[in-house]
């Protein structure tokens, strides 16, 4: 990787950690990083920068570069998120984010029903639709279902009107964009995928708090089961 640029350096480092090629508890320097990587000091030193604020290392004088154990990392950061999805982690990095789509998009959408503005609303009616389109001309793993399914998904989370659910873009985002970069986004959508985005958006527009929550929870759980058997 002679001459790597940041984004060569991160992406090398960043996996090893994530994967376990590097565990915690090493110590690196970043005269070793350098020579290893093949990278200049200023790139590496912008490198384990990135890494220390995902939590990932922490650097100390005259002790060096040490790998912190993974409850410190940050879950949620998209660059943690994709590398864990290149590793021997990918599985527990999937069901992770399912378990946690399950528990919190069935009040987002709850909340959306309530407080989405009418224009929030017809644009996740319009979502939907596009997703059925394309999800029934076998599509499900091309790139625009991918951007339709983040946008989806992203507005319903928004549309709650709650800052800490809007957050959650991020890693639904990451995991979305990971599966189809990786094959396991089948071309066909899971029986009930298209119709319960379609009942969601339905029920948001209609202000039916009880019905968005019951068809967003249905569809969460039909995303659990769809990676956990991945």
């Amino acid at each position: 990787m002679a001459g790597g640029t940041h984004r060569d350096v991160l992406g090398e480092l960043g996996r090893r950690i994530a994967t376990g090629m590097i565990r915690p508890g090493s110590v690196l320097t970043l005269a070793g990083i350098e020579q290893d990587l093949g990278a200049s000091r200023t790139v590496v030193r912008e490198a384990v920068r990135v890494l220390e604020s995902i939590g990932m290392v922490e650097s100390r004088r005259r002790v060096g570069i040490t790998v912190r154990p993974r409850e410190h990392w940050d879950a949620f950061d998209p660059q943690l998120i994709q590398w864990n999805l290149d590793g021997p982690f990918r599985q527990q990095q999937l069901e992770a984010l399912a378990e946690l789509r399950v528990a919190t998009e069935p009040m987002a959408a709850r909340l959306a029903a309530r407080r989405a503005t009418p224009t929030q609303r017809a644009e996740l009616r319009r979502l939907a639709e596009r997703l059925v389109e394309l999800g029934e001309r076998g599509e499900g793993a091309s790139e625009p279902y991918l951007e339709a399914d983040v946008a989806f998904h992203a507005l319903l989370l928004a549309a709650s009107g709650n800052p800490l659910l809007a957050v959650l873009e991020r890693p639904v985002h990451a995991v979305l964009e990971g599966r189809t970069r990786l094959g396991l986004t089948p071309a066909v959508p899971a029986e009930g995928t298209l119709e319960e985005h379609m009942r969601v958006a339905l029920a948001v527009a209609e202000g039916d708090a009880d019905a968005a929550e019951r068809h967003s929870r249905a569809h969460m759980h039909t995303v659990w089961e769809e990676m956990s058997s991945d």
